[in-house]
């Protein structure tokens, strides 16, 4: 499985296990379990999934089975900033960290920057923990390039993710190229778009030309862009096929014919849009 090396010198999976929208219970504990056993070692979970407990207690299980060790798990969270101040930012890691049963997170993330400038606060207690050893790298998510600008006007360290809304009908250019250029690594959420792109008459094509299935395509799609990919799925056989993207390369042209794709189109909410206070 490919890694990259973020700007910090950590290296992460290019594909990793993602849980948005699954609740809290014995199944998503299982299917973390079940998706470390099959090679995954990226979880991305959230403050605001509320299912951190249940992704904690599958990552210990796979933990205290040998699967895996702490060390070879790359783990994210994210903090839901709906205005919190730098202190109550603080407590919410701390309360990330109880509630997955860890010591420490691989990657913490400011999960939207909002309508305001509250996200710059909210970051500088990122870099707190950063710089207190408490967490091994801080990013963002959903942020454009005139948030990113403003943050590293008042920040003094560079996000090594932006994770935002990318798939062929959303491929972000600008950002992605403002990423690049500062070495924000960029990572995709909703790679399928809750499957919808599985439907695509190019996709499809693309799958039986390959012989994979039309998620693998996507994802392949993904990681040929050199984006970081975490797909969403509760069932050990895709879990399996998402991670198999790694021995077929799609041409030049058919990554150009996804691009083409590109309308605009969001499953998810526009950033400079979305109030979530």
């Amino acid at each position: 499985m490919g890694s990259i090396t973020l700007n910090n010198g950590l290296e992460m999976p290019l594909v990793g296990y993602g849980v948005f929208r699954v609740p809290e219970g014995d199944d998503l504990a299982e299917a973390v379990k079940t998706a470390i056993a099959k090679g995954y070692r990226s979880i991305d979970t959230a403050q605001v999934y509320r299912n951190e407990e249940s992704v904690g207690r599958g990552i210990r299980a796979a933990i205290d089975e040998g699967l895996v060790t702490r060390e070879e798990l790359f783990v994210t969270s994210k903090v839901w900033n709906d205005g919190l101040s730098y202190e109550e930012t603080l407590t919410a890691y701390d309360s990330s960290l109880e509630k997955l049963g860890l010591d420490y997170l691989d990657l913490y993330l400011v999960h939207w920057p909002g309508i305001d400038t509250n996200y710059v606060d909210v970051y500088k207690a990122l870099e707190k923990i950063y710089q207190d050893g408490r967490v091994r790298s801080i990013g963002v998510s959903n942020f454009h390039v005139h948030h990113l600008e403003n943050l590293l006007k008042e920040t003094s360290i560079i996000p090594v993710i932006n994770q935002i809304e990318f798939h062929p009908h959303l491929i972000q250019e600008e950002v992605r190229a403002y990423c690049k250029e500062k070495g924000v690594q960029v990572e995709a959420w909703s790679p399928l778009m809750n499957g919808s792109l599985l439907e695509e008459a190019l996709i499809q094509q693309l799958a039986t030309k390959y012989r994979k299935t039309p998620a693998q395509i996507v994802l392949r799609y993904d990681v040929q862009h050199g984006v970081v990919t975490i797909p969403k799925t509760m069932t050990p056989t895709r879990m399996t096929e998402n991670l198999a993207v790694f021995d077929f390369a799609l041409t030049e042209e058919e990554m150009a014919q996804l691009d083409a794709l590109n309308d605009g189109l969001r499953c998810g909410p526009d950033p400079e849009k979305f109030n979530f206070k």
